[in-house]
């Protein structure tokens, strides 16, 4: 009998334990059970205790006016020098002189650097001795073949000398201007990697000129757009909040077998060079413009296994309507069918609405 006494009084003070610690959890959720909102209306007629006085559904809705649509392509981008290259000697040797500072601009044609090129330079100057002593043997035997003197074929031979000389002399000629490094275009040259005394080959990097004016702009497009857009379509392009307008101007013929995309560039004038090449950008081309379209917000949108449809407000009650889609964006769908303008469309509590069910529209904007 102890035993048993003993064995409901624990029970007891687990119970009362229990509840101390579950009260303060609980008592929110009572009391929300307690205060309803009052927000809402009632079905007339409605009583209390009575099914029918079940609280009406708020929604929000708009009345569907025109409105301008865009179809928009977004695509991601690159900024890329009109021209751009590593610069680099066509020989190798020592280099004896850097005539360009980092980072400044440069003409075509200027001599950026200079390899030695004291051999080549005294070749050059035994050959041109050499020159006027076979034209001066060439004047001679010249006049004696006019004398008949010499043989055709005696003749023939100095004029073949004096021709090589000229050959030999041209070609060191050639090799002298290998050591200089002359700017290929306008621009502005970057960081130099050698210093003067510096060993260089053909394979060693000087510095790199770049020309950024203009500048293009690379991007691509999904290949279905292929037939939409062509040389001279208008482009957009943001950078750091700032829009730019570009023209494309090249189109690459091929499809991206990996992306399924074509590659575009864009060229823009940047005459002030403002924009630096290598960033990155936000591209954007329209396609069409809809100036009278009936457009929707994409969440008031339900798709069915028969089509599309969706919910207007009429006489108190949501009414379902299937519609036709066209245009897509990222925010707004046009509807091509089933709406008219001063329609009032539902635009929330979309997973609740049922055919005729009464609701209560709580808020109403003009589109």
């Amino acid at each position: 009998m102890k035993k048993n006494l003993k064995l409901t009084i624990t029970v007891l003070l687990i119970v009362v334990f229990a509840v101390i610690i579950l009260y303060p959890k609980l008592k929110p959720l009572l009391a929300s059970r307690q205060e309803r909102p009052t927000r809402t209306g009632l079905y007339p007629g409605a009583g209390a205790g009575s099914m029918q006085g079940r609280q009406l559904l708020n929604v929000s809705g708009y009345i569907i006016k025109p409105t301008i649509m865009n179809e928009l392509i977004n695509s991601r981008g690159t900024l890329i020098p009109d021209e751009e290259v590593e610069l680099s000697f066509e020989t190798s040797g020592k280099i004896v002189g850097i005539n360009f500072r980092e980072g400044t601009r440069v003409n075509k044609g200027d001599l950026l650097a200079k390899i030695n090129d004291k051999p080549l330079q005294a070749q050059l100057e035994k050959l041109k001795a050499q020159k006027k002593l076979v034209e001066e043997k060439e004047f001679r035997q010249r006049s004696l073949l006019d004398k008949d003197a010499i043989s055709r074929e005696s003749y023939d031979q100095i004029v073949t000398e004096l021709q090589t000389t000229i050959a030999d002399i041209n070609l060191v000629r050639a090799r002298i201007s290998e050591t200089e490094l002359r700017s290929p275009f306008n621009g502005i040259i970057g960081l130099r990697h050698l210093s003067e005394g510096s060993y260089a080959t053909p394979s060693t990097k000087i510095a790199r000129l770049v020309k950024t004016s203009p500048i293009k702009i690379e991007f691509s497009i999904p290949e279905r757009y292929a037939d939409e857009v062509s040389i001279g379509f208008p482009v957009s392009f943001n950078v750091d909040d700032k829009m730019y307008q570009a023209v494309v101007y090249a189109i690459e013929p091929k499809v991206e077998l990996t992306t399924r995309s074509i590659v575009l560039r864009a060229l823009y004038p940047n005459r002030n060079e403002e924009l630096k090449s290598g960033r990155s950008t936000a591209v954007t081309l329209q396609l069409n413009e809809i100036k009278d379209a009936i457009a929707i917000p994409t969440e008031a949108l339900i798709p069915e296994m028969e089509g599309e449809m969706v919910y207007v407000y009429r006489n108190g009650k949501a009414s379902s309507i299937k519609v036709s889609t066209g245009l897509r964006t990222e925010s707004l769908i046009q509807i091509v069918d089933g709406l008219v303008f001063g329609d009032t469309l539902i635009t929330t509590g979309i997973l609740q609405l049922r055919q005729s069910l009464p609701v209560v529209l709580d808020t109403l904007l003009i589109n």
